[in-house]
């Protein structure tokens, strides 16, 4: 195909748009996790489940079962991994479902390149939060993620690493 385009379902698309297509339909619910998080240190479990449910419901039309079955290994692994981070108290429970519930929406080729982007998402989240935390100094703000001795929303760098993804496979970062 022209311009290194692929015939897919009847659709002609660029191979790192076919990779990323179920991230890129993910990205709603990623807002609306990070906005949930920040706004009351939460992650909805309702929310997770509508993300394992768009994974479920898109998979099987843009992925191959080969590649499906990679990024439920992957999903698995960081919810068993994340278990045990969270009996240590290192995470939240939503933390750990969220997590493990965007591993169904990445390429598994990209998962080395996930971590690196999720190292991003935490330094701009940290920044962004301690940013807000400074410049608002209310506590009276209605949002609990920004409260001034509230602990760290996590979901903002889970949902910032997701949608960074697709930019640093497609080296636009």
């Amino acid at each position: 195909m022209p311009g290194g385009l692929r015939l897919t379902k009847g659709v002609l698309m660029s191979p790192e748009a076919l990779d990323f297509t179920l991230l890129y339909l993910a990205l709603p619910l990623l807002a609306l996790m990070a906005l949930e998080d920040l706004s009351r240190l939460r992650i909805s479990n309702r929310l997770v489940l509508a993300m394992v449910v768009l994974a479920c419901l898109s998979a099987p039309v843009f992925l191959p079962w080969a590649e499906i079955g990679h990024r439920l290994i992957a999903a698995l692994s960081v919810f068993v991994l994340g278990f045990s981070g969270f009996a240590l108290r290192l995470w939240g429970g939503g933390d750990v479902k969220a997590l493990a519930a965007l591993m169904l929406f990445l390429p598994s080729q990209a998962l080395t390149l996930y971590a690196w982007t999720f190292v991003a998402g935490m330094a701009l989240g940290l920044v962004a939060v301690m940013g807000f935390r400074a410049v608002l100094r209310n506590p009276d703000i209605g949002w609990s993620g920004l409260q001034p001795n509230a602990g760290y929303p996590m979901g903002l760098s889970i949902a910032l690493s997701g949608a960074l993804l697709p930019l640093a496979a497609m080296q636009i970062l």
